[in-house]
């Protein structure tokens, strides 16, 4: 079984092989920071946000780009290429960040 787990409305379902950047839909997703309804389009842009959430970068791997949260035992994990953030990466965020990302048809 693979996939991703999404929440919505306070339920949890699996969401078979999302593919790149593609839901189940078939459309392009992107990921949008709630408060300020700003679309992440760069790692530089995300990287503030999750900065100002108290996310903290790790240096350990030259191919991922890793962030830990101190008061959890979350870590984020990102292809060192944007080109390469995928919806699965976005949902990943989204499910870390509940209420502070969302992940939308493009």
């Amino acid at each position: 079984m693979s996939g991703v787990w999404v929440f919505k409305n306070g339920v949890v379902r699996l969401v078979e092989n999302p593919g790149d950047c593609h839901g189940a839909t078939g459309r392009r997703k992107m990921l949008v920071h709630l408060s300020s309804n700003e679309v992440m389009t760069s790692y530089a842009a995300l990287e503030r946000k999750l900065y100002s959430l108290g996310w903290e970068r790790y240096y350990d791997d030259p191919d991922l780009l890793q962030y830990h949260k101190r008061s959890t035992v979350h870590l984020i994990s990102l292809p060192n290429d944007f080109n390469r953030f995928k919806s699965m990466h976005m949902y990943d965020i989204v499910v870390k960040n509940r209420n502070e990302f969302e992940v939308r048809d493009m």
